[in-house]
């Protein structure tokens, strides 16, 4: 419920910071096109630091702009998934973070805690540690007493219980990554379907009747396919995460199991 909150948070700050910035872009542009700027002379002695910021400033002018003529009924559903889209990327991508373990560390810790004070002193090391492979060697370790089969059994039943747990949110990236491209598309579709409106208007297919429809088409489509893009970046990411985290807990899962039998002969 947390995780869910801080993410309608986010969006709402970005959402809210995103209608702000273009609401005032639509204002300025309004005003340059109803009040040209004068022509001022241009003088051979400027400093590179204001040349580098005007520049920033044009490009994201640009971006607004390209954004306004896209067509808002078109362009704020594509900035939505991504918003979406990265809002759950970096969810994710904290939480592996976070889940990752020193495998080798906490295996040594358990082999020393059971030299020294049995099962319970592991299962203590264990408990403290967070992280799915901690949770799994916890449940390893709580059926030890059972035989080493049902340790085996317990520990492969819990790490698909955790690899659930990682793999929880890539389904909704996933749908962002192909539901970004798909509205571009559409856009693209309908602005086809203007750009052909207006020429039956006009019964004439000189290129000043059909720009408007077309600037929407590929406006539409370079977004959608911008978040496709950005968003199967992060999903590869995180899917190469979890492949790295599955095949750590299996390892030390089949290690911890080698430190039970050896502990076991060991009495």
């Amino acid at each position: 419920m947390k995780k869910l909150l801080t993410i309608l948070a986010f969006l709402g700050v970005l959402t809210f910071g995103a209608s702000q910035t273009f609401a005032q872009s639509a204002d300025t542009t309004q005003a340059a096109t109803e009040q040209p700027a004068p022509v001022e002379e241009v003088t051979t002695t400027e400093v590179p630091a204001e040349e580098t910021a005007e520049e920033e400033q044009g490009f994201h002018q640009a971006i607004k702009d390209k954004f306004i003529e896209g067509g808002s009924s078109f362009m704020w559903p594509i900035l939505i998934c991504l918003i979406l889209g990265l809002a759950v990327s970096i969810e994710r991508i904290i939480t592996l973070n976070l889940a990752t373990t020193n495998t080798n560390k906490l295996l040594s810790r358990i082999e020393d805690a059971l030299a020294k004070g049995g099962i319970e002193a592991a299962k203590d090391v264990t408990k403290n540690t967070k992280g799915p492979v901690a949770s799994i060697f916890t449940q390893g370790l709580m059926r030890s007493s059972e035989g080493i089969d049902m340790v085996e059994k317990s520990i492969v039943s819990y790490g698909g219980v955790e690899m659930a747990r990682l793999e929880r949110g890539l389904i909704w990236i996933s749908l962002f990554i192909s539901l970004g491209p798909m509205l571009g598309f559409f856009g693209t579709v309908i602005g086809m379907v203007q750009a052909f409106d207006a020429i039956e208007a006009a019964g004439d297919i000189s290129p000043q009747v059909v720009a408007g429809g077309m600037k929407v088409a590929l406006i539409t489509t370079v977004g959608g396919l911008i978040v496709g893009m950005v968003l199967q970046i992060l999903y590869n990411y995180l899917v190469s995460k979890i492949d790295s985290l599955v095949n750590s807990m299996e390892d030390a899962s089949i290690t911890l199991v080698d430190i039970l039998v050896k502990h076991k002969l060991s009495k």
